[in-house]
């Protein structure tokens, strides 16, 4: 095993496996040939022989995936468990009984609620992602738009509400249920709140996964409730068919509307709080949202980005939000987006996922751990830039001549 035992050999080792990386844009890494591809017939494989048959592994995985199929709200609760979960043989499972939802998704079609509202719907759910800056009264809208659309338009609702954690002790308050406790005792509803556990974006690792359990459950709307988030977080519109902003009546002037990152990644923007003596600012919120807009290029071009002003308070504007969203749905999937948005949505979140396993697996490297104290010592004492640091750690892991 390679070891690096002062600086001064850091320099040597950086000179004679990174600069060939660099100016010749080699790569010692052994090309596989074709016939050792991982071909599409050998997913089912992968994952068939995992755990013995009678194991307690798989009887958990039959238990859990039944309960699923049964639309119990516990199993449901524990399968999202069990996909949050960073333990080994866990997250086997977790891969185990994934694949068994996504192949029953594949079998049911489309779903037929939502296509007596929309005839031409190709999906078994639809995905709402809401976001905004912390006090917007996203989980108060939430509430009365989860209660509106069980109770009046018969549709089940799960809200997969995300909670920032803490970086001092890792810790979340999850009180997303408390505040929503009309909605949390709704027999068609399902409340998960789930911490954030360091993830940047407003959104948790695996709620991904959390989505497509409440599909195979049976849930035709999921609602992704982010934390309360800036500009640049926008990983829920990677993962949702329509991203919902909510912004305070005091959300900004025309200058912050025509801000990038999250303003152009929006399909509809909802001024909340419009009650009240916060009446008239909220109408200035809104020409001002109005008019940006028009200057920032649309996210797709067959919608416009539509500014509301609603009340959660007062229940004002609800019935028109969902309104707005099924028009949005019926253009994206009459026009064919729909489709193509969920493929580039799944793509995207596989190199989200390989991200993370590629840091995780690095981390836990024996020639990384080997080497990281001394490589540690030169950055600390400003004797190497992190940047070169890095590469060194990955040249030492990634090329073993």
């Amino acid at each position: 095993m390679l070891k690096v035992t002062s600086f001064r050999y850091l320099s040597v080792i950086y000179t004679r496996h990174c600069y060939p990386l660099l100016f010749n844009n080699g790569c010692n890494l052994q090309q596989r040939n074709n016939s050792s591809s991982f071909k599409t017939e050998q997913f089912s494989k992968y994952l068939k022989n995992t755990f013995e048959t009678n194991s307690y592994e798989n009887r958990t995985i039959e238990k859990l995936f039944n309960g699923i199929c049964s639309k119990r709200r516990s199993s449901l609760a524990e399968a999202i468990t069990l996909v949050e979960s960073n333990h080994e043989v866990k997250k086997k499972m977790s891969q185990v009984l994934l694949q068994l939802v996504l192949q029953k998704l594949k079998t049911d079609g489309s779903n037929e609620k939502l296509k007596r509202l929309v005839p031409n719907c190709v999906s078994s759910s639809l995905r709402i992602g809401i976001t905004g800056p912390p006090g917007a009264g996203k989980s108060l809208f939430i509430e009365k738009f989860g209660m509106y659309l069980t109770c009046d338009v018969g549709l089940k609702v799960a809200v997969l509400a995300v909670d920032p954690s803490s970086k001092r002790t890792g810790g979340s308050l999850l009180g997303d249920k408390t505040r929503m406790s009309m909605l949390s005792v709704e027999p068609n509803a399902y409340v998960r709140p789930s911490p954030s556990s360091g993830e940047l974006g407003g959104v948790a690792r695996n709620t991904m996964e959390a989505i497509q359990l409440c599909e195979g459950a049976g849930y035709d709307v999921i609602i992704v409730e982010t934390v309360g988030v800036g500009q640049s977080e926008v990983a829920v519109g990677d993962m949702t068919d329509i991203f919902a902003l909510i912004i305070p009546p005091a959300g900004g002037d025309e200058l912050q509307g025509l801000k990038r990152g999250i303003i152009e990644n929006c399909d509809i923007i909802m001024v909340n709080k419009s009650d009240g003596d916060l009446i008239i600012p909220a109408r200035k919120i809104q020409t001002e949202y109005t008019s940006a807009l028009k200057f920032i290029p649309r996210k797709h071009k067959v919608w416009r980005p539509r500014v509301s002003r609603i009340s959660a308070l007062t229940n004002t504007g609800i019935a028109e939000s969902w309104k707005t969203m099924m028009s949005l749905f019926e253009v994206l999937n009459s026009s064919g987006i729909f489709l193509q948005q969920r493929r580039e949505q799944t793509r995207a979140w596989m190199w989200s996922h390989l991200r993370n396993s590629l840091e995780e697996r690095f981390k836990n490297n024996p020639l990384v751990k080997t080497n990281l104290p001394v490589i540690m010592e030169g950055i600390e004492k400003g004797e190497i830039p992190p940047g070169l640091a890095s590469d060194i750690l990955v040249d030492l892991t990634f090329n073993k001549n």
